[in-house]
């Protein structure tokens, strides 16, 4: 009987080789990430500076210093950059908030200071952005078709959110009602702000919201 054959040693090149390729992948897809934030961003600015109509790939790419067929390669269509879009402004949104839940203050002071919270996520270049997708989605079927639902799921999870910071027990009555209220509040009054500073007003009905909002939930 032959005896077993020894494995034949790996020589150092060939490690070496397999090793530089796994580097090389890492490397490709840290750039493929890079890539990607950088035309996430670059469609929220457009959006929110030149509205969707004007939002093209070509558009998003030149801003993000990229090649067209890069954008496309990540992106092929825009519809599919607005949900990642979406999907980034939500994600931001909920981490600025959890970020911020660790100054809330205890007490009766905590209401108020979640109010101005909350009233503060609809501010800003990113709520003129989704403002801008809302209003073209309200005449673009294919657009709308893909914004509903996520819009429904980003909503659904702030609304969680304000639970958690308010402390509320929903299984009260009018309680979800009033966190919810409290979103669409928020809604309205950015709205106000993008076309003027509305900042004393605000800040009355901020203390106000406060005040009712306390006895809510």
């Amino acid at each position: 009987m032959n005896a077993a054959a020894e494995p034949r040693p790996v020589p150092d090149d060939e490690t070496a080789g397999g090793e530089t390729t796994a580097a090389d992948g890492r490397r490709r897809q840290a750039r493929g990430r890079t890539t990607r934030r950088k035309l996430i961003g670059a469609a929220v600015e457009s959006l929110a500076e030149r509205g969707w109509h004007a939002t093209t790939m070509l558009e998003v790419a030149e801003r993000a210093g990229v090649s067209r067929g890069a954008a496309q390669h990540h992106f092929p269509t825009r519809e599919s950059l607005v949900v990642a879009a979406v999907e980034q402004l939500g994600e931001e949104q909920i981490t600025e908030l959890r970020r911020r839940a660790d100054e809330l203050p205890p007490g009766r002071a905590r209401t108020p200071a979640v109010a101005e919270m909350l009233l503060d996520l609809y501010t800003g270049v990113k709520f003129r952005a989704a403002l801008d997708l809302w209003v073209a989605a309200s005449h673009d079927a294919g657009l709308r078709e893909v914004l509903v639902p996520l819009q429904a799921r980003v909503g659904r999870e702030a609304h969680r959110v304000a639970v958690e910071l308010l402390g509320a027990d929903e299984t009260r009555p009018g309680v979800r009602e009033a966190v919810q209220a409290t979103l669409d509040l928020a809604r309205g009054l950015g709205l106000a702000n993008l076309l003027t500073d509305d900042a004393p007003r605000r800040a009355q009905i901020v203390r106000q919201w406060a005040r009712m909002l306390d006895a809510a939930v």
